[in-house]
């Protein structure tokens, strides 16, 4: 208002002052006004934040985020804030405890949210409304329109975070199988053709795949229990995943990438490898992988692509609730008799260990043999059950 009032005190001494034309006095006039108006509008825009702001404000969120996360880890920096790149903003990583109930987590999470409001409100931030993808919800922040600061809180619920406990009418003893289905994610006729099985069985689909959403959606709506097909190195000529966790995979990076992936996988429970004969037998990788399935509180599945995997044996001395598999690969030969021979030793390896895990894809050969086979196994003795049912 200053500025308008200054420019119209000055036209009106000019108008008294000169006797020139008014038709030439106009365009100078106008141009002024117009130069004095941006320049006043131009003023009103905040300024954007540096890096070093940004990360100050990081630092602010992960005080107030203090005492949310109740063990070493549960809250982690990622500080990538240029200004220049829009890609590159800050990342907040808080995991809130497991096993708290439902209604214990949401209040925890409210209180959380309005610890970080306060924080951006007090720096001029806004926040865009929150998406959400299983246990993970994602909460970003922006000056002047420019995301600067992106919070990812994962809250597991008691359900997802004890032990399974069994079913009403299912025993402890008697031998238990359990059978995933992976490599979903492109074929919605495939995925239909598995929802048609009236059995607990895991589907495990493959991230960032034309159908991956929906699949694993209208899974976890039909029953079926839900894991993420995580992409890793082969040894082999097996074509690579767009995106996968490989030796040499910066440890920084591990955290970001599961999240972009389990983010096209919802109400994944836990994971199994795709391929990974190379990635699985690196014993670093895998001891950077396992503390990001802890802050999900997801299970792990060697599917031992390779006997010289580690993966296992690492998630276990970590504390990572895991099992592998402990019987042969349902198609190898993708053909009705030998996925017929496969399950024959799938359920005989069940009755001789007490559990087993079997793996199997979704061809229409596998897709046969197990409605041939599946209405015998409670007959024979062997209770079908979910892959997190057989982790420890």
């Amino acid at each position: 208002m200053f500025v308008w009032r200054w420019a119209t005190t000055q036209i009106t001494v000019s108008r008294h002052q000169y006797l020139a034309p008014r038709r030439t006095a106009f365009p100078s006039v106008f141009l002024l006004l117009v130069a004095l108006f941006a320049w006043g509008c131009k003023s009103e825009h905040p300024k954007g934040l540096s890096p070093s702001q940004v990360h100050g404000i990081t630092r602010d969120m992960v005080h107030a985020s203090t005492g949310f996360g109740k063990k070493s880890g549960d809250i982690a920096t990622q500080l990538q804030f240029d200004g220049t790149h829009a890609d590159r903003v800050d990342h907040l990583f808080v995991a809130l405890p497991a096993g708290a109930t439902e209604q214990s987590q949401r209040e925890s999470m409210a209180r959380l949210i309005q610890s970080l409001d306060r924080v951006a409100t007090s720096h001029n931030l806004t926040r865009d409304e929150g998406t959400s993808s299983g246990a993970l919800l994602r909460l970003d922040y922006r000056s002047a329109g420019v995301i600067t600061n992106s919070v990812h809180i994962v809250a597991p619920t008691a359900r997802a975070a004890s032990s399974p406990a069994p079913r009403q009418g299912e025993k402890n003893n008697g031998a238990r199988l359990a059978i995933i289905l992976d490599d979903l994610g492109s074929d919605r006729a495939a995925s239909d053709a598995i929802f048609a099985l009236p059995y607990p069985l895991t589907v495990s689909v493959l991230p960032n795949h034309a159908h991956s959403v929906e699949i694993a959606e209208e899974a976890h709506r039909r029953g079926y229990e839900v894991m993420l097909h995580l992409p890793m190195q082969s040894v082999g000529n097996e074509t690579p995943e767009a995106q996968e966790l490989h030796p040499g995979t910066p440890a920084g990076d591990i955290p970001g990438l599961f999240e972009q992936m389990m983010q096209s996988v919802p109400n994944a429970v836990g994971i199994n490898n795709h391929q990974g004969s190379q990635a699985t037998a690196d014993a670093a990788l895998m001891e950077e992988l396992m503390p990001v399935l802890q802050k999900w509180n997801l299970f792990y599945v060697d599917s031992r692509t390779t006997a010289a995997t580690v993966a296992y044996d690492t998630a276990q001395r970590l504390g990572v609730r895991s099992g592998f598999r402990n019987v042969p690969f349902l198609d190898d030969v993708a053909e009705v008799s030998a996925v017929r021979k496969q399950l024959e030793l799938a359920l005989r390896g069940a009755k001789d260990k007490g559990e087993a895990i079997a793996i199997g894809h979704p061809h229409p050969a596998t897709l046969r043999a197990l409605r041939e086979i599946l209405p015998q196994a409670e007959a024979r003795g062997v209770h079908l059950v979910y892959a997190s049912d057989l982790v420890h």
